[in-house]
């Protein structure tokens, strides 16, 4: 990008508006909070450390986009395309990712806490590390993403896709997967300390050392669970 602004800050909100084309754009650090950037499109941009905190990025293109570090709390993401980016070490507390598509993402050691996926696509994802406290994930599709040491404790995971997903050592206490996938998944040392897993398919899970004290395992079939 280039032109003429009063400051930097001045240029990049001038530019970067609702349904802008802005591909590859060279925004890392930029503070773009709060602004309405619906429908942007920053395919492969640099946003690494951007601010973009309580940021409407609705159906924003964010394909492959680099936001690592970037700030990004509170920021609404419904249905945006997250496809390839990388997200590691983001702040993605209380966002909304309703609808978001995040295959293939990479979200290692991000903070997703209190943060809405319902419906979202994190399938492949890599959630390791994350911290999804509280979180709402319920009818994510999560087929075959990493969440190997994740803390999920008190998340909601209702109706979720979890097939063959890594979970191991991760710690999902007080969780809710009533009806939840789980068949092939890995949650080998796992924390389900008073989880909800009724009704959840734990056809062929991986359950050696996990903790399943007070957990509600009402409709649960076992009899093909690794123990």
């Amino acid at each position: 990008m280039s032109g003429e602004a009063e400051s930097l800050r001045a240029f990049v909100r001038a530019r970067v508006t609702t349904g802008a084309n802005l591909p590859g754009a060279a925004l890392a650090g930029a503070n773009l909070s709060g602004l309405d950037l619906t429908g942007v499109n920053l395919r492969g941009a640099n946003l690494s450390a951007a601010n973009l905190s309580k940021t409407d990025l609705t159906e924003a293109d964010l394909v492959g986009a680099n936001l690592t570090r970037a700030n990004l709390a509170g920021a609404v993401l419904n249905k945006a395309d997250l496809t390839d980016a990388n997200l590691t070490a983001a702040d993605l507390s209380l966002a909304q990712l309703q609808g978001a598509c995040l295959l293939n993402a990479d979200l290692y050691w991000a903070n997703l806490v209190g943060a809405s996926l319902v419906d979202a696509d994190l399938s492949q994802t890599n959630l390791s590390k994350s911290n999804l406290t509280l979180a709402n994930m319920a009818n994510a599709d999560l087929f075959w993403a990493d969440l190997g040491g994740t803390n999920l404790t008190n998340a909601n995971l209702v109706g979720s896709i979890l097939t063959v997903v890594n979970l191991s050592r991760a710690c999902l206490s007080g969780a809710d997967l009533t009806g939840a996938t789980l068949a092939g998944a890995d949650l080998s040392g796992a924390d389900l300390s008073d989880a909800d897993l009724t009704a959840a398919d734990v056809k062929e899970a991986n359950l050696a050392g996990a903790n399943l004290s007070g957990a509600n395992l009402t409709r649960v079939d076992l009899s093909t669970a690794k123990r």
